[in-house]
């Protein structure tokens, strides 16, 4: 019997989880399961990059600790964790950024965009995330990382980086692979549908979150950007607004493309909209309730957390451990 393969995925609690969240990335995660051996983390480590107001970060990382669990990320099947619980990440970081090239980091297109949107913090960790992120995935020995098209750029480095330590010192490290789902990795913002969908549009009405009230959700979809015609058709290019809500849709109904051109065939976008923003209503309502009965339930929260990064430490240690002895780091002694 084959060993499953491994999977590392995880989002930065810098902003609640919205809808493009769950399509591209929760819904997905769930469906892996059965297959895979799955890490999911809350990457608070990444997330101080940008200032973060820290009674904010403790509670973002705790709902979405309960926004995983009531997407359906069974904690018994998954090792769900917050990335600063197991410290081994930071350890390995250091040594492969010994090991990543300055302008490999440089060109990352990630630290332009988010240096132009933080000019007056330009860190050092802004910089290096992405042998962070490399650690991430390396610590696991993952096969597979769940990542949309604009962090590929990201795993292609992790796979420089363990391809240059793997030629010094042997096989050590795993050679990850990006996965990429096929229907929802990219879900747009309502007000820019040429942008994804983003947590910083909360105020902007351009993205809708797992936590909204129903309201709030049906006035950003009455409120979509689609175009001047009436017709709702699939085609990117053309057509990003009504596409985009054909994604949403499509997801949240099960329809195909095909489907919702016919159902929707000469009527105008008033009733589409309304459609699409009942279907996100009705989809994010048992995951919200959930998430909020799970809140309130603290003590089971911290067992969750507890556990994860418990059982993500024995396999980051042993990852840890065995690099630094190819490094030449003395042994610890038994304590």
């Amino acid at each position: 019997m084959n060993e499953k393969k491994t999977i590392l995925s995880g989002i930065k609690p810098s902003g609640d989880l919205t809808l493009g969240s769950y399509i591209g990335a929760l819904k997905n995660w769930v469906e892996l399961s059965d297959q895979y051996d799955c890490y999911y983390m809350m990457a608070d480590m990444h997330a101080i990059t940008v200032r973060q107001n820290p009674a904010e970060l403790r509670r973002r990382t705790l709902a979405q600790l309960a926004q995983y669990i009531a997407c359906g990320l069974d904690p018994q099947k998954n090792t769900i964790f917050i990335q600063s619980h197991v410290p081994a990440h930071a350890e390995l970081s250091w040594v492969l950024a010994c090991y990543t090239m300055f302008g490999e980091l440089s060109r990352m297109t990630q630290f332009k965009d988010k240096s132009a949107k933080n000019a007056d913090n330009i860190n050092a960790g802004l910089f290096t995330y992405p042998v962070l992120m490399a650690a991430d995935i390396l610590i696991y020995q993952a096969d597979l990382v769940p990542v949309g098209e604009d962090q590929k750029q990201h795993v292609e480095l992790t796979r420089d980086i363990a391809q240059r330590f793997n030629g010094v010192y042997g096989d050590v490290f795993k050679m990850p692979e990006p996965f990429i789902p096929k229907t929802g990795a990219r879900i747009m913002s309502l007000q820019e549908p040429q942008n994804k969908m983003s947590k910083s549009e909360q105020d902007s009405g351009g993205c809708v979150c797992i936590m909204d009230k129903p309201e709030d959700i049906m006035r950003a979809f009455k409120r979509a950007v689609t175009d001047c015609e009436t017709c709702v058709r699939f085609d990117p290019a053309a057509k990003p607004g009504v596409s985009n809500l054909m994604q949403i849709y499509s997801v949240c109904t099960g329809r195909s493309f095909d489907a919702i051109e016919s159902e929707f065939a000469g009527r105008g976008y008033g009733d589409f909209k309304l459609a699409v923003g009942e279907a996100v209503v009705e989809t994010m309502r048992p995951i919200r309730e959930e998430a909020e009965r799970l809140l309130k339930d603290k003590a089971y929260l911290e067992s969750v957390y507890a556990d994860g990064a418990k059982r993500a430490s024995y396999v980051a240690g042993r990852t840890v451990s065995k690099v630094y002895k190819k490094v030449g780091f003395v042994p610890k002694s038994a304590l």
